[in-house]
């Protein structure tokens, strides 16, 4: 295996390893923790989050630049970019709005329900597939 393959499959399951531990572990279980009111969750959900979309950016780039660098397989391609697509459109579209909902509730407003939890719960999980094919692909083709 190449070191740009070597390091394309770290980066796909360490992305992959991230997004299991926070957004499917550390989340859910933040908010069943003793004292843990919805504020508090909310907020620590935004700094965690923060700090997760800016590694993801970094893992988002590198893995971007290696598969543009090597031109692997196609499954690897699609992958790959479905992945970063994916991630794109969490920052760009889903994550905002998710932002300004917890901002409203940690400013005391009442929000009405909504799908959006939903939608970026089914973005991490096409993620997650994506990434784990993209690892898995690369390690194929070595």
């Amino acid at each position: 295996m190449s070191a740009a393959a070597a390091i394309a499959v770290a980066v796909s399951f360490v992305w992959t390893g991230m997004v299991l531990a926070i957004s499917f572990l550390e989340t859910p279980l933040k908010f069943k923790a003793p004292g843990v009111t919805l504020t508090v969750g909310l907020g620590i959900g935004k700094v965690v989050f923060g700090a997760l979309n800016r590694v993801e950016a970094v893992l988002a780039i590198v893995l971007a630049a290696i598969v543009v660098l090597t031109m692997p397989s196609a499954a690897v391609i699609a992958s790959a970019a479905l992945a970063i697509v994916v991630y794109v459109l969490q920052v760009a579209v889903v994550r905002p709005r998710m932002r300004r909902r917890t901002n409203q509730a940690l400013s005391g407003k009442r929000t009405k329900r909504s799908r959006l939890h939903l939608i970026f719960v089914g973005t991490e999980v096409l993620k997650v597939i994506a990434l784990c094919a993209a690892g898995f692909a690369l390690q194929l083709i070595a």
